[in-house]
């Protein structure tokens, strides 16, 4: 009887565990499961709303009602009771971390040998058995375990997708296949597979080669950054000498200048003290015949008095008066004022040569070329329903600066400016300035709201101001110049210079430091009788002819360009520049002695 009943044991296994069923439930179409496999399994089939036997495919509209199988559960203990169970090695049944496990075992876990694509499970070696002997599981087919069976099913129809759309790129179920994907070309999964592993390998190859590639940029990208480094590094360190050596003289020269100025002072003091000792000693003197006359006066004897009164009357007068001989010490009056030019300049000097650095410093390199990228080769297209965005363009290297153009003396008349040819097109840009008081020299005397200046002889009484020049006969105006500008001087006397100058230029400085045209901050036509000169950093151009008294002055700030005119009826060009101004400009007018320059009111 037993041994019948064991005849048959295939018959009452559950087609989804392959075990012995537990619990075991009827679904409408009568096949039998496991309680907990077929709730598994509805419980998948919930979200699409369709339900599907396991074993015949019968579709169910609602959720099956599960019937518990009595006869069934009677036969199975039976069966149980009789079974003897085979003990499996732990070797080969255990599963490690790293192994994919058959949640079906019941003690432990054991190590999943296959997988079934039409159960979406995998099996140990013991719970396999049944798909080599049961044949209605026969037919499964079986792959190498893996724990993502989920994705072989498509998440619309629950089925096994077994297809592949080649419009689409994606894989599809045969559901699929007469629905949304119906008239597009599909193939079986081997055959795309087949496809896209030739495909593989010659995707493989070029990566393989770009890999080469790219670990020869990355050796060129170090060696460029250890060079970079190594230039930086001696650069700062040279630069960390040069201004410690820097520092070091300013010291210097701080600690010679006190000593100076404390041995002036010294001296100064001495001198003072001496002369004001020799006073106090006179003042003693004087309060002690006083108190003698004062005695002499009250005395009685006649013959006495008379005896003493020439001497004690008699006063001894100095030879030169203190306050004459000895005069209150200036020295150290301008000492404030030297010390600030001397900051303004070097702070000027530090400035311009710091911007050279920093200039310098910022001269980007260019990396090394580098291949552009291919377009990447992929074993699946993508699919058109998800959203393609474009790659991030590879930012494009920064341009090296062009060298900046150096200044030119003489330089012939450009298209640039071939449309100011008559003195109504300057008169468009024409700008109206005043003369700084504050920087006048002391015998240039300001008229006119500041506009017209004239070379006196008897100095004026200006205030002492930092910005003042005090040796050249120069002034400056109150506006500074940018963008395009004209304005016209008229001139009268022997000699008259027309400049632009920086602010920064020197008031008490040496001669070329101060003096317009001498230097690297101005620049300069000097007009003297009826020619022309113009002057720049020391270099003197001569300008030939007779002339109008009447200077104009043409400034494109921006473009770098400035330019002298002789104003009449017509506008004759005396001297053109293009350089690089680095500042706003300032009007200069430098005077001879008896001579006048005029600012013309053009507005």
């Amino acid at each position: 009887m037993a041994q019948g009943i064991e005849l048959e044991r295939e018959r009452f296994c559950c087609s989804l565990c392959t075990n012995l069923l537990r619990n075991p439930v009827t679904i409408p179409c009568g096949h039998n499961f496991c309680m907990f496999c077929i709730s598994k399994r509805l419980d998948n089939e919930e979200g699409s709303g369709i339900y599907r036997c396991p074993q015949c495919r019968e579709i169910f509209i609602s959720r099956p009602t599960l019937i518990k199988n009595s006869m069934i559960a009677l036969v199975v203990n039976e069966l149980m009771k009789t079974e003897v169970q085979a003990e499996v090695p732990d070797k080969c049944c255990k599963a490690e971390p790293k192994d994919v496990d058959y949640n079906f075992c019941s003690e432990r876990k054991m190590k999943a040998v296959k997988s079934s694509l039409p159960c979406t499970m995998s099996y140990c070696a013991t719970h396999l058995q049944p798909h080599n002997e049961v044949p209605s599981i026969r037919k499964h087919r079986l792959v190498e375990p893996t724990a993502s069976l989920e994705e072989s099913i498509c998440p619309v129809h629950q089925e096994v997708m077994k297809m592949f759309c080649q419009t689409d790129q994606q894989c599809i179920c045969y559901l699929c296949s007469k629905d949304g994907h119906k008239g597009h070309n599909k193939v079986s999964l081997s055959a795309e597979r087949t496809e896209k592993q030739k495909q593989l390998q010659v995707v493989r190859q070029k990566m393989q080669l770009r890999i080469v590639e790219k670990k020869k940029d990355v050796k060129t990208i170090q060696q460029e950054e250890d060079a970079v480094s190594h230039a930086a590094d001696s650069a700062l360190s040279t630069t960390e000498v040069v201004f410690a050596e820097l520092i070091e003289t300013i010291e210097e020269k701080l600690s010679l200048l006190k000593e100076k100025m404390n041995s002036q002072q010294n001296i100064d003091l001495g001198r003072f003290r001496k002369v004001r000792n020799k006073v106090e000693k006179e003042i003693m003197e004087l309060n002690r015949k006083g108190i003698e006359l004062d005695k002499l006066s009250r005395t009685e004897d006649h013959a006495h008095f008379l005896l003493k009164y020439p001497s004690l009357s008699r006063l001894n007068v100095p030879r030169e008066h203190p306050s004459i001989r000895i005069r209150r010490q200036r020295n150290f009056d301008r000492v404030p004022a030297t010390v600030s030019e001397a900051k303004t300049r070097l702070h000027k000097v530090l400035d311009e040569e710091c911007e050279k650095i920093l200039l310098a410093v910022n001269v980007v390199m260019a990396l090394p070329n580098m291949p552009q990228p291919e377009p990447d080769v992929g074993i699946m297209k993508p699919r058109p329903d998800v959203l393609q965005t474009e790659p991030d363009p590879e930012p494009e290297l920064e341009p090296l600066p062009e060298p900046e153009p150096e200044p030119s003396f003489c330089l012939p008349v450009t298209r640039r400016e071939e449309v100011l040819k008559t003195r109504e097109n300057f008169l468009e840009y024409a700008c109206q300035v005043k003369l700084n008081p504050d920087t006048a020299f002391q015998k240039l005397l300001l008229t006119k709201e500041n506009r017209k200046v004239t070379f006196v002889s008897e100095e004026q009484d200006y205030p002492n101001h930092p910005d003042r020049f005090v040796y050249t006969w120069q002034v400056l105006s109150q506006q500074s110049l940018t963008g395009r500008c004209y304005l016209e001087v008229e001139r009268t006397g022997k000699g008259v210079m027309v400049a632009l100058a920086y602010k920064g230029i020197s008031r008490a400085g040496t001669f070329s430091d101060c003096m317009f045209g001498q230097n690297s901050t101005s620049w300069g036509l000097d007009c003297f009788k009826n020619s022309c000169e113009f002057r720049h950093n020391k270099n003197k151009t001569p300008i030939p002819g007779t002339w109008s008294s009447i200077v104009g002055v043409y400034l494109d700030h921006r473009a770098g360009i400035l330019a002298f005119y002789s104003v009449s009826e017509s506008m004759t060009l005396l001297h053109r520049v293009e350089t690089r101004f680095t500042e706003p400009l300032y009007v200069g007018l430098w005077l001879s002695d008896g001579a006048t320059a005029d600012i013309c009111q053009l507005l």
